[in-house]
């Protein structure tokens, strides 16, 4: 995919994604751009799935949706309110790590950058680049598996971890489309640009991927 391409393949997926159902985090951080719930629904998104990551942060947040709030809860509370998610003991001690680390360093506010945010108990640059930009509508690029997988694919970068696709992305993508870029690759990965025999036959934007790695595809 050249630079000239990625504005028109953008364009396609702005487009079709919108029948497509938009991911948790972005539709709560739609409803209420609140720094923290986008920070704690994440953490509780990581290798989970969309309809359970919504039900844990309902549950969760009933007990309470600020940082000292779910302090006064015990882990067990915590692990009972958001099990099943994946690897929820874990979460639920990073989840009160977060807490109190916001706390008695940052006020009971989430900071707005990265390198803080990336501090943390259980905080990568993922979720750190979703709270930058969801939580506060400030710069960043999301990378998951799906925009590491696809922009890959497409040929636009040639990159071995996220943590380097973000770096390459930096460095090329329109800087109006970093915040979007996440979600509308999100989209077209899991509902067509899967990881195994991706559905290349209905790919909107099939005319611009070089299908770099791809050796069956439907």
């Amino acid at each position: 995919m050249t630079d000239d391409q990625i504005h028109a393949a953008m364009r396609v997926l702005r487009r079709v994604t919108r029948a497509w159902r938009t991911p948790y985090v972005t539709a709560l951080s739609r409803r209420s751009r609140d720094p923290f719930r986008v920070l704690i629904s994440t953490m509780l998104s990581l290798r989970t799935k969309d309809a359970v990551t919504a039900e844990a942060s309902q549950r969760l947040f009933a007990l309470g949706d600020t940082p000292r709030a779910l302090l006064r809860q015990s882990p067990r509370q915590i692990e009972r309110a958001i099990y099943p998610v994946g690897f929820y003991r874990v979460k639920a001690r990073h989840i009160l790590g977060v807490c109190r680390a916001l706390v008695e360093q940052f006020g009971s506010q989430v900071p707005d950058d990265i390198d803080a945010l990336v501090a943390l108990p259980g905080v990568g640059r993922k979720t750190a680049n979703l709270v930058v930009t969801l939580g506060f509508g400030k710069p960043g690029i999301c990378v998951d598996t799906h925009v590491h997988r696809i922009t890959n694919r497409w040929g636009y970068v040639r990159t071995k971890t996220p943590e380097q696709t973000e770096m390459a992305l930096r460095a090329k993508l329109p800087r109006a489309y970093w915040i979007e870029i996440n979600d509308e690759l999100v989209a077209l990965g899991q509902n067509i640009c899967h990881p195994i025999s991706p559905q290349c036959s209905l790919c909107p934007v099939r005319a611009y991927c070089a299908r770099v790695g791809v050796t069956r595809s439907r």
